[in-house]
């Protein structure tokens, strides 16, 4: 497993809306396509610098197209990067100032320290 690339998918799609409203549409097709292409290039570098070996594990691919942040924080992903895209995702389809994010954590709130590892 790699919190890197759970991270790096998570970082890179929060950052493009285009991505952002693709994966909230179809996470299955998005995960597939971001891994197939995006998974091992590098942040901000060129193609010549790529690398071959990166891909989910199975339990981070399907907790992506699952949209699952609790899994996701379980497997490690960090939960700001995660936060943040799902606000971009889900935060619309709620009615109340702060009602996506409050139920965001209220789904995290199982979890006593320590927590699972975030580091990267």
């Amino acid at each position: 497993m790699s919190k890197y690339l759970l991270d790096k998918f998570l970082y890179t799609v929060d950052r493009d809306p285009e991505l952002v409203e693709r994966y909230r549409a179809e996470p299955r097709e998005t995960v597939e396509w971001w891994e197939s292409t995006m998974a091992n290039s590098l942040l901000n570098s060129v193609g010549a610098e790529d690398s071959t070996w990166q891909s989910f594990a199975p339990a981070e691919r399907e907790a992506l197209v699952a949209q699952d942040h609790v899994k996701l924080f379980e497997l490690g992903a960090h939960p700001f990067l995660t936060l943040t895209l799902f606000i971009a995702m889900f935060e619309r389809d709620n009615k109340e100032p702060l009602e996506y994010q409050k139920a965001y954590g209220a789904r995290l709130a199982h979890f006593s320290l320590p927590y699972p590892d975030i580091t990267t």
